[in-house]
């Protein structure tokens, strides 16, 4: 695996379409997203759902943008529609080009925790790192309305009871003699700050009987880390093989399945196998002999050993010096059996009148041994056909 991130499902931001409110008690991803991806590459979450004077919702209207909203990155904005975003992060062309797939984009949070040195981080990286540095605590992002009550004349005033260190403000409206929604004041310090508990109080109004919960946001602050905020549970892992990969991938034949091995071991040895790239079949390499008629796919067989074994690559190399090395590259399964060839026998193809004399072959053993290690993944595809100057871009999505 050369790279993984968390993963999302990825929502395009769409004009005429419904977004939710982001909440403390989400659980997966409904299509009424609470957070969104721009045709910039930048990712907002919706802090605010708009909503008429009935507290229907409303559909969204106008693209997030901060930098259209001329407000800085870490300042919550509200559109024209009456949405309310945060911005949460950019997505950079490595990121897009690596981890993007039609149905998933990449979650990451800032590796400066990691390396400690902003220094090293790109742009995007830095502008991410900016945001988690600003994330206020403890506030809370919006208000959950249970009951609306009965009887009232005017808004109530809606109450904020817990142990802010910033008292959020937020106001309610009316029809119909009950409330009908609560929006959290449009600015920044009315969310409050440091809340780890607290509660809704209505006071006057003359009405009774609402009743509504705050939503708090992240103790750490919503942006601190994009992947608590939007909920990610899927890890990608992409690798992009690129030709031959100096002969470890097979080119001029075809691979059907893509699996993840966990602690997988070096052939005849106990240690974890760390190398970004290997060979796992097993190779005969014939000194001074042709080829013959050997194919691709086709049966091998030892005529005294008994040994069979599928052809998976046929090539032929010199040493300079004039000495000419023919490979067969080969595998074994339940179908053929697992014996061992015989150094010096004659081979043939079971499926071929063919037949060659191997004077003075010896087996090589694979890089490591694919029989080791945990498989984590396995998933058969439609057969893809290699060639040299081709390079694959495969992804792997594993979600908990």
């Amino acid at each position: 695996v050369e790279a993984a991130s968390f993963v999302i499902p990825k929502f395009n931001w769409t004009e005429g379409q419904i977004y939710s409110a982001w909440s403390d008690d989400i659980v997966g991803y409904s299509q009424n997203s609470f957070y969104v991806l721009t045709e910039d590459n930048e990712v907002y979450i919706c802090i605010h759902q708009a909503k008429d004077g009935n507290g229907d919702a409303l559909v969204s209207l106008n693209k997030p943008s901060f930098s259209e909203a001329g407000v800085r990155a870490q300042d919550p904005f509200e559109t024209e529609d009456g949405y309310r975003w945060k911005f949460a992060y950019s997505l950079s062309s490595s990121g897009v080009r690596r981890f993007m797939t039609a149905s998933f984009m990449p979650c990451q949070k800032s590796p400066w925790k990691k390396t400690g040195d902003s220094a090293s981080l790109t742009v995007f990286e830095l502008q991410q790192r900016f945001i988690e540095a600003s994330a206020i605590p403890g506030q809370i992002i919006g208000v959950d309305l249970i009951q609306g009550g009965s009887g009232y004349n005017s808004p109530p005033s809606v109450l904020f009871i817990g142990d802010g260190q910033v008292i959020a403000e937020a106001t309610a409206t009316i029809a119909g003699g009950e409330v009908v929604k609560i929006e959290m004041n449009n600015e920044s310090a009315a969310l409050g700050r440091d809340y780890t508990r607290c509660h809704i109080e209505f006071a006057g109004g003359d009405g009774a009987g609402a009743i509504a919960r705050p939503i708090l946001g992240p103790i750490t602050g919503l942006g601190y880390d994009a992947r608590d905020d939007l909920k990610s549970s899927s890890i990608l892992l992409n690798i992009k093989p690129n030709g031959s990969e100096e002969g470890k991938f097979i080119v001029g034949n075809d691979f059907r399945q893509i699996s993840l091995l966990k602690n997988i071991q070096g052939y005849d040895d106990s240690s974890v196998y760390t190398e970004v790239t290997g060979l796992g079949l097993r190779t005969l390499v014939i000194e001074n002999e042709p080829e013959g008629n050997f194919t691709r796919d086709n049966t091998l067989l030892g005529r005294t050993s008994g040994a069979r074994a599928f052809i998976d690559d046929l090539s032929t190399d010199s040493d300079g010096q004039g000495l000419v090395r023919n490979t067969i590259k080969y595998h074994q399964n339940e179908k053929t059996g697992f014996q061992s060839f015989i150094n010096g026998e004659q081979i043939q193809e079971v499926n071929a009148p063919g037949e060659d004399t191997i004077i003075s072959a010896t087996t090589v053993n694979p890089d490591f041994d694919a029989h080791t290690g945990e498989l984590l993944y396995l998933e058969n595809r439609a057969r893809v056909v290699r060639d040299a100057d081709q390079q694959e871009d495969i992804k792997i999505i594993i979600t908990a």
